[in-house]
C-alpha cells in the first residue's frame, strides 16, 4: 500500500485511527466529509481533498467512516463510485445505507471501483446466499463484528454511560434528533 492514496470519508474518531494506519503503511491520506469533519481534519494536519469529485478520482482506497443519519443516507452515489479508478478499492465497514441503493453492485459490475470490502449489506441480516455482493469475485464480504474486543466493549460502554449521565444532568451529547429535545423542553 506504500505510496498509494487512502481516502477517509468521515474523519471522526474511527476515521482518524484508520488514517493513522494508512500513514504507518506509507500511504498518502486524503480526507473528505462534512465541512466540520474537513475542518477538524485540517486542524489535525490532514490533507483535505479540493472537492468531492477529486476525492473519488484520486484515491486508491476509500474507507467510509460516518454514522447513518438522514444527512448521510445515500451520501455515496453511483456517480461518485464511477469516478473511482478501475484499480481502486472501496471499504465500507460503517453502514450499507451510506451508499445509494444498488449503487455499489452496479459500479462494481461496471468496473469502477475495481474492488470492494464490506461487512455491511443493504439487507441485514444477510441470509440470501445469492446476494450479488456474495457472488462477485472482486468483493470481500465478512460479518460486521470488527468492534468485538474487550477494549472496544469497554470504550463503547463507557461512552454509553457518559451519555446517560449527561442526559440525566440535562446536557445530552451525541444527539441525533435535536428536535426531539426541543419538543421535550416545551412540554
Amino acid at each position: 500500500m506504500r505510496y498509494k492514496t487512502l481516502g477517509i470519508y468521515g474523519c471522526g474518531r474511527i476515521g482518524r485511527v484508520v488514517a493513522d494506519y494508512g500513514n504507518a503503511f506509507g500511504m498518502s491520506v486524503l480526507v473528505w466529509g462534512s465541512p466540520e469533519s474537513r475542518e477538524r481534519a485540517q486542524a489535525d494536519g490532514a490533507k483535505v481533498a479540493g472537492s468531492r469529485q477529486s476525492f473519488f478520482e484520486q484515491c486508491d482506497v476509500i474507507s467510509l467512516h460516518m454514522r447513518l443519519v438522514d444527512a448521510t443516507r445515500g451520501i455515496v452515489t453511483r456517480p461518485d463510485l464511477d469516478r473511482m479508478k478501475a484499480s481502486a478499492l472501496l471499504v465500507n465497514t460503517s453502514r450499507a445505507g451510506l451508499i445509494g441503493p444498488g449503487a455499489l453492485v452496479g459500479a462494481l459490475t461496471a468496473g469502477r471501483p475495481g474492488m470492494a470490502a464490506v461487512d455491511v449489506y443493504e439487507t441485514e441480516p444477510l441470509t440470501n446466499p445469492t446476494d450479488p455482493l456474495l457472488l462477485m469475485d472482486n468483493v470481500i464480504c465478512t460479518p460486521h463484528i470488527g468492534y468485538v474486543s474487550t477494549d472496544e466493549w469497554e470504550l463503547q460502554f463507557s461512552d454509553v454511560f457518559d451519555q446517560i449521565n449527561a442526559f440525566a444532568a440535562g446536557e445530552p451529547t451525541n444527539v441525533v434528533n435535536p428536535r426531539a429535545l426541543d419538543r421535550r423542553r416545551r412540554q
